[in-house]
């Protein structure tokens, strides 16, 4: 009898999580009732926002309760339906979690042509492509000949926004982690500079690649690589905040220096939630598919394979170990 694998929830990490955050369990696999549909998962999505969703604390989605199934975006094939809207063979993306099958009524179900991998639409386009599509074009704004900066610009949310920045005319300057990161987002992704946050010559580095100051400034990372990007915008500078994910794991906050060129540059900083803007997906969704089909939007993925071993690929991505978008393959 086919059992399904899941990975819930054990324990709140204080700091960095371990493996005794999670337990690994075997469940029947569910027989779909009149109106539901069961998919056999073959990609789970791992983001850093999962690591926020392991606190109790207060935020914008409800925590993951403790034993529960761990959440997260699934693509796979639908193999046995009670609802009208699907056939088994039908490829889908949800929100099944860290499991290997996922049972729903429909709602929250998205069919997908499979012109695409299909785990391209749990990133480049899925909801991290339309996150930096809506992050950067409806509150970035960007202007032909403006620099944009963004930090993680190696993995699956930053490597999109540079990419789009120069979709619109714009200076594209990244921010990653070492050689390999900064050599990838500028000789494959097509960036014009990329600045490595771990050289001790980091804020220099930073003033070089941004002759013209900065006039939109993604940001996914936080904290000093913050500090050092705030001191480099321009007067009526954008900052789309999409992510802090140098605090996840902190325990105590880091507090920003560079507060004081908020006020006296004007500069329009929006902390954003990409489910907040389900109107702009469709249109996103469509521009991210042809420009990717196109090639004017490249990709690259960090494949794990077995659900089992989707907390030691969590732990790497918040490491920074991941290049693109973290993804565990299931089948």
């Amino acid at each position: 009898m086919a059992t399904n694998t899941q990975v819930r929830l054990a324990a709140r990490p204080s700091g960095f999580p371990d493996a005794s955050s999670f337990k690994i369990e075997e469940a029947p696999v569910p027989e779909p009732k009149e109106g539901e549909v069961l998919v056999r998962n073959h990609f789970l999505s791992l983001d850093p926002y999962m690591r926020g969703r392991m606190n109790e604390a207060r935020s914008y989605a409800p925590p993951v309760a403790l034993g529960d199934v761990m959440v997260g975006g699934t693509a796979g094939e639908v193999v046995a339906s009670k609802n009208p809207s699907f056939v088994a063979g039908d490829k889908v993306v949800g929100a099944f979690g860290w499991q290997e099958y996922g049972l729903s009524d429909g709602r929250g179900l998205t069919k997908v042509d499979g012109k695409l991998p299909l785990s391209a639409y749990l990133g480049v386009v899925g909801m991290p492509g339309v996150t930096a599509y809506i992050g950067l074009y409806d509150l970035g704004e960007p202007k032909q000949g403006e620099t944009v900066v963004v930090s993680a610009a190696a993995g699956a949310v930053g490597s999109v926004v540079g990419q789009l920045a120069k979709l619109r005319g714009c200076r594209a300057v990244g921010i990653a982690g070492g050689k390999p990161k900064c050599d990838y987002v500028t000789h494959e992704l097509g960036f014009d500079a990329c600045v490595d946050y771990r050289s001790p010559s980091f804020a220099d580095d930073l003033r070089a690649a941004t002759p013209d100051g900065v006039d939109v400034s993604f940001e996914n990372v936080g904290g000093p690589v913050m500090d050092a990007v705030l001191a480099r915008l321009n007067v009526f500078g954008r900052v789309p905040l999409c992510g802090l994910v140098s605090q996840y794991n902190a325990t105590e906050p880091y507090t920003l220096k560079n507060v004081a060129a908020l006020l006296w540059k004007r500069v329009k900083l929006q902390g954003f939630i990409v489910s907040d803007h389900m109107d702009r997906w469709p249109r996103a969704l469509a521009d991210l598919s042809i420009w990717v089909a196109e090639g004017k939007v490249r990709y690259r993925e960090t494949v794990a394979t077995g659900i089992t071993n989707a907390p030691e690929a969590f732990f790497g991505m918040l490491r920074g170990e991941n290049l693109g978008k973290q993804i565990v393959k299931l089948v």
